[in-house]
């Protein structure tokens, strides 16, 4: 083995180092001693492979796969529009007002962060929502750690019903070319199950719970900006509310009945919200999420370079040879679930792209990859950011307390999954 890789030519043990640099990254979320995150390091990669020479700067531009990037891009122009015009935390407030016990106001929690997550990304959702719902989980006296954790887990689960819920479905969307209507059936059993499941899993022992507070749900005497939000979060504003919304209906039916690409027709309702008289461009572009764009133009080019030197062609006819296919249905399912949790699901993704083939690929990747990043606080943005608006209200959520929700979520939701796979498209071998 080692006379092998000593063999293989000075350019691609250069790629194959910067690969596996950049992959060590993903797992440990940086590099020790360096000031990096996951997108510095894809951004160094890239530029390391460019500056050896190993690609020219058009090569490197080639292997960026321009629909994701443009379709990504978009939505997040529209879910800034929904933001700014305080559409997320009017919906939350709105919720935690409701005179419903704990579990019913759990379902509701639910259902709408699945709701908006499926249509708008679940990482913007739980970012403008979970500050909010802790501020007024700690009005109602209320635990909100439960509550946090519905959102977080509903959000992941949620986003897998649509090929635009999240960062890896729009890739796998895109680059397999699935049908937007005909992934959708395929999705949703599974996710309405997954969200059911959620629901028994949280709501039962609120089942007793009662608010402490004064009256039957002790809302909040006024609807506040929540504390643990910017002071300047905005008010609900009905006329940019119904422009997002319009915008986000209009894709959708464009999506599902027309053949319109969806990276131009998204692009498109983008510009149109661009067009405003209220809001300046400057403000929605500060509320795009850049370094996860930056993070996908990175790793395109790094693995583009990889997949140029054979080795990973190499790699999968050998394990092809061991009786291991990576392409079909059970070792794709162990696979994505397996490199979700340990380099995140973006990544994960990129790298099982090229052995996806068969109808069965395209819906396996994009639920079992979706639904894995709730096992761990570390498996999917939207925990952290979840995790994260928490500690800024004051409340603690540490891997222990995510696990014993996050791991039998996961199970089962898998385990639901790879039933529905199993009945759709043969057994899982």
């Amino acid at each position: 083995m080692i006379a092998a890789v000593a063999a293989l030519p000075a350019s691609t043990l250069l790629v194959l180092g910067v690969f596996g640099l950049v992959y060590l990254g993903m797992v440990l979320g940086g590099l020790p001693r360096l000031h990096l995150d996951r997108t510095g390091v894809a951004l160094l990669g890239a530029i390391a492979i460019v500056g050896a020479g190993v690609l020219t700067p058009e090569q490197a531009a080639q292997a960026i796969h321009l629909p994701t990037v443009l379709l990504l891009f978009s939505f997040m122009v529209i879910s800034a529009q929904m933001r700014l015009g305080g559409f997320y935390g009017a919906v939350t407030r709105h919720i935690a007002a409701l005179p419903w016990p704990p579990a019913a106001l759990m379902g509701a929690v639910i259902a709408v962060a699945a709701g908006l997550s499926a249509v708008f990304s679940n990482d913007i959702v739980c970012l403008a929502m979970a500050p909010v719902l802790a501020d007024a989980c700690l009005r109602r006296r209320l635990d909100p750690v439960p509550f946090l954790l519905a959102l977080a887990c509903a959000a992941n689960i949620g986003s897998a019903a649509t090929l635009i819920g999240n960062p890896q479905n729009m890739l796998i969307g895109e680059v397999l070319r699935l049908p937007f209507a005909a992934y959708i059936p395929q999705a949703l059993p599974p996710v309405v199950a997954g969200l059911l499941v959620l629901w028994l899993l949280l709501a039962w022992p609120l089942r007793q719970a009662r608010p402490a507070g004064p009256g039957p749900a002790a809302p909040a005497p006024a609807p506040a900006p929540a504390t643990a939000a910017p002071d300047d979060e905005p008010r609900l504003d009905h006329w940019q509310t119904l422009k997002g919304l319009a915008v986000a209906a209009v894709l959708m039916l464009v999506f599902l009945f027309t053949p319109w690409p969806r990276d131009v027709a998204a692009l498109v309702g983008a510009g149109v919200l661009l067009l405003s008289q209220r809001f300046h461009s400057s403000r929605v572009m500060g509320l795009i999420d850049w370094e996860l764009l930056i993070l996908f133009i990175g790793l395109f080019i790094v693995n583009h370079a990889l997949a140029q030197t054979g080795v990973t062609r190499d790699t999968v006819q050998w394990l092809a040879a061991q009786g291991l296919r990576l392409g079909d249905p059970g070792p794709l399912f162990g696979a994505t679930l397996l490199l979700s949790n340990l380099v995140s699901n973006v990544p994960a993704v990129m790298l099982l792209l090229p052995v996806a083939d068969g109808p069965h690929a395209g819906p396996t990747l994009a639920l079992v990859s979706a639904l894995s990043g709730n096992l761990l606080i570390v498996g999917s943005i939207a925990n952290i950011i979840v995790v994260d608006a928490a500690r800024r209200a004051g409340i603690t959520i540490d891997w222990r307390r995510h696990a014993r929700t996050g791991v039998p979520v996961t199970l089962l939701t898998l385990g639901i999954t790879a039933v529905w796979l199993a009945w759709q498209h043969g057994t899982l071998t």
